[in-house]
């Protein structure tokens, strides 16, 4: 059979954010909301489990625009990692909260995250302000209940016993965090900051494995075309990744890394995160891959519209890189979805991932599953004429 004749196929890297979760959670979400797109957007999508060698994934085909097309897609796993640094006790937490306010406050770097950006500045704040709001109600509790017992006790005593019921009203709290994700962000930045901005070792390790898979991939011929997707913190982790595979062969037009949602200054804003910067450098000028990058204003937990590159201090006159675009929440999904998602901060973070009501040119499932690469569907497309690539690192222009 001719090669024309053949249907498209993709290799998809994904790479996570900070999540404690297995890969199925993935699966079972692209299962679920390419469903809804499909009915939505009138194409069809078919899915079934990757039985090969690798990474968790799964196999996607579709029919697209009178096209066919097959994706394998696999997860970049890293959640191992995410699960021992989540293994603080409470005043382990506590202790966690104040040296990752120092770092980002003594550092500068708070303060300029907020003029970059006030709305992820703001969710940077809110574990801080939960976390003391907890931490007072228990005080209160305890002083309630030593003021109870100083009725039958000599006061002093009746006040000591009492601070015994800190600890569970703190545990109560940690138990429904999956309501409010206090602990869970201030984990994130606390893993962000321990460093203060450079990838821990076993990190760096798996960095490497990962461009190796994706090398791999890419000297693959039956593939016309190798995506890497990264969510969140998964960004500045792809950025490391490609900058790495870009340094060796790379197949020309084969390719394309695409940014989900990126909160890439929360790390490189960091005073030893010049890795990350270097990596930015040299990614926004290869001319070995096709870089878009989607953000959203509506979406509070990324710096939206902010180049990642250039707002970092490592643009120069040779930037090539990101394209960047926005998902527009509020003109791609109905108004009552808006509505119902704009006050769950991180359900409407992870929207990339999932159905819109009227998608534009941005749809998760056609680059991921459709017959047309990355590069193609968006060569002509101009960046959002919202973009800042303002940056406010010390001796940045």
């Amino acid at each position: 059979m001719a090669r024309a004749a053949q249907s498209f196929r993709r290799q998809v890297f994904y790479i996570p954010g900070y999540d404690p979760f297995p890969p199925r959670r993935y699966r079972e979400l692209y299962r679920t909301e390419g469903a809804a797109q499909s009915e939505i957007s009138g194409y069809k999508l078919r899915q079934r489990p990757y039985k090969g060698d690798g990474p968790y994934g799964w196999v996607v085909t579709a029919q697209m625009t009178g096209a066919e097309a097959e994706s394998r897609i696999q997860i970049l796993e890293w959640s191992d990692i995410v699960r021992s640094s989540m293994a603080a006790g409470i005043w382990a937490t506590y202790a966690l909260l104040l040296r990752t306010a120092w770092v980002y406050l003594s550092t500068g770097a708070l303060l300029r995250l907020f003029r970059l950006r006030a709305g992820p500045g703001i969710a940077a704040m809110y574990p801080v302000v939960m976390l003391l709001g907890q931490l007072l109600v228990a005080l209160l509790a305890a002083l309630a209940l030593g003021w109870a017992l100083g009725l039958f006790l000599p006061g002093w005593l009746g006040y000591l016993l009492g601070l015994g019921v800190v600890w569970p009203v703190l545990e109560g709290f940690r138990r429904i965090d999956g309501k409010f994700f206090v602990h869970y962000l201030l984990l994130d930045f606390a893993f962000t900051a321990k460093h203060k901005g450079r990838n821990p070792p076993e990190l760096e390790a798996r960095l490497n494995e990962f461009a190796a898979l994706i090398a791999a991939a890419l000297a693959d011929p039956a593939l016309d075309e190798v995506l890497v997707v990264g969510h969140s913190s998964g960004v500045h982790l792809g950025v490391s990744v490609l900058a790495r595979v870009v340094a060796g062969d790379v197949p020309p037009g084969k390719l394309a890394f695409l940014s989900l949602g990126h909160a890439v200054p929360m790390q490189s804003y960091l005073p030893d995160a010049q890795g990350l910067r270097a990596d930015l450098a040299t990614l926004s000028q290869s001319d070995k891959l096709f870089w878009l990058d989607v953000t959203a204003p509506g979406d509070g937990c990324c710096y939206a519209l902010c180049d990642p590159v250039a707002c970092s201090g490592a643009g120069s006159a040779g930037q090539t890189w990101p394209l960047m675009i926005s998902a527009a929440f509020t003109q791609s999904l109905r108004p009552e979805t808006y509505r119902k998602y704009k006050r769950r901060y991180f359900r409407l973070h992870f929207q990339y991932l999932c159905a819109f009501d009227a998608p534009k040119d941005y749809d998760y499932f056609q680059i991921t599953a459709g017959p047309v690469s990355l590069a193609e569907r968006f060569r002509d497309r101009k960046p959002s004429a919202s973009v800042s690539r303002a940056c406010y690192l010390p001796g940045a222009v």
